[in-house]
């Protein structure tokens, strides 16, 4: 597997691919951000990451402030892992603590227990990692309102620099869905989703960190680079399995398939498939990343990029939204006065406000 990934990185520095339409996407040769995610990469050893970020370096231009991430859970991390991680290159950390309760995490399903959870906050800064974020899910039956706040400030007490924090969703045709179908678990309470949300962002604001996306929030200087160029629309490659790419007004995602994947690799061919975005696709990805940052929609740039015409009729359907107090009104800030933001009660309702302002 690690051979065919090293094959992809060679392939995809060769610029270019060519789709059904016979144009040719460029990809940039400067990488900003690295981030080893997607499943549970800190299982890799040592050698195999830097395996990976020497072809990465032997095949790109790496920036030299590069932030390079790697998702770990707690029972993984150790301080010979930590040091190795560190020497191999990794300089953030993203850790699924999810709850410092075991009735949480066993509800869940998780490998770690609470003490894990704890420790291995503790075992990252003795490493000498400043930059690490952790994540959280709330709305959970086990977790009650008093648990969550001490949840919360057991990271303001710990001085954790990010988080990362997500409400419970049961997915259709998950074991999940079909164990709350039999009532043999409790159903999702969405009233107590938007309360623990909102005690969410009281506390951490009240603390110093900034809720720069809806699911996301960071001390000064320790946003995450990597996901904000998602919610900035920028170009990125993804190396392996599963392992979706963006390029402007394409988006291309790698099959799923372990044995294929490595078969065609060994065959000089990257396994993918891909969609080309129409402009109202891209419009409307806009629309919805857009409103769930801090920025909010800026509505001079929909009018450079889609038409004068498009940035109107967003306003006008934003009116509604500006009136029941869920988007803040332009308005009241001359300095930005084309962008629309959501205030906190229109956080609760950002999917749905999104889907009001999409063109079809």
């Amino acid at each position: 597997m690690i051979e065919a990934m090293i094959n992809e990185i060679k392939l995809t520095s060769l610029l270019s691919y060519q789709d059904n339409l016979s144009s040719v996407v460029s990809i940039p040769e400067n990488v900003e951000t690295i981030y080893f995610g997607g499943g549970t990469p800190s299982l890799l050893s040592a050698d195999d990451i830097d395996a990976l970020l020497g072809a990465l370096k032997q095949n790109f231009v790496l920036e030299p402030a590069a932030e390079i991430t790697l998702e770990a859970n707690p029972d993984d991390i150790d301080a010979m892992k930590l040091k190795d991680w560190k020497s191999a290159g990794i300089n953030r950390l993203s850790l699924g603590i999810q709850s410092f309760y075991d009735s949480d995490l066993l509800w869940m399903n998780r490998a770690h227990n609470a003490k894990q959870a704890m420790d291995s906050i503790g075992l990252i800064k003795k490493a000498g990692f400043t930059n690490f974020s952790v994540d959280f899910i709330y709305g959970t039956p086990t977790l009650n309102d008093d648990d969550w706040e001490k949840n919360i400030q057991s990271v303001i007490d710990l001085d954790v620099p990010h988080l990362s924090c997500y409400a419970l969703t049961v997915e259709p045709n998950t074991a999940l869905h079909k164990m709350i179908g039999l009532k043999k678990l409790a159903p999702v309470d969405p009233e107590k989703q938007a309360s623990q949300f909102l005690m969410l962002i009281h506390m951490l604001e009240k603390n110093g960190y900034e809720h720069y996306e809806i699911s996301n929030f960071a001390k000064p200087g320790f946003r995450s680079r990597h996901n904000s160029s998602y919610w900035q629309g920028k170009y990125y490659a993804g190396i392996g399995p599963s392992a979706h790419s963006f390029f402007g007004n394409k988006r291309k995602w790698n099959i799923s398939n372990n044995a294929l994947y490595i078969q065609s690799l060994q065959k000089n061919i990257i396994p993918f498939e891909e969609e080309v975005l129409t402009e109202t696709m891209q419009l409307n990805e806009y629309i919805m990343t857009s409103l769930r940052t801090i920025e909010g929609l800026d509505l001079d740039y929909v009018t450079i990029k889609f038409g004068e015409d498009k940035s109107r009729q967003i306003k006008e359907e934003a009116f509604k939204f500006i009136q029941n107090k869920q988007l803040l009104d332009p308005e009241d800030f001359p300095n930005i006065p084309n962008r629309l933001n959501l205030t906190t009660e229109g956080k609760l309702f950002a999917d749905g406000i999104a889907a009001a302002l999409f063109f079809v």
